[in-house]
């Protein structure tokens, strides 16, 4: 058999290109809103950041989702991916990369 073909999606805050697998998308809907999209499914515009703590956080000091999506972001939003992101990443440590 050949080896599956391991999608690669580019990190938003740092412009490297990882398996998406290592990802979280950020999707914004026709209605502006902005919402974290763990499926990876929902529609809209999405955009990529990489789950480690230190890129959510550069993404909240940059405001780079306002930029990427043009439109104004709440912190509250930042706030919450940043979270999601450190619960992934203890996940990944503690369960591996299932």
């Amino acid at each position: 058999m050949k080896p599956r073909k391991i999608p690669m999606r580019k990190d938003i805050v740092t412009g490297e290109m990882l398996p998406k697998k290592e990802l979280v998308r950020v999707v914004r809907s026709k209605e502006g809103d902005v919402t974290l999209d763990p499926t990876g499914k929902a529609n809209g515009r999405g955009a990529y950041v990489s789950l480690d703590v230190k890129n959510a956080e550069m993404a909240k000091e940059k405001r780079i989702f306002d930029k990427a999506f043009g439109v104004k972001v709440a912190d509250e939003f930042y706030d919450e991916l940043i979270a999601y992101v450190d619960h992934q990443q203890a996940r990944r440590e503690l369960f591996g990369d299932k």
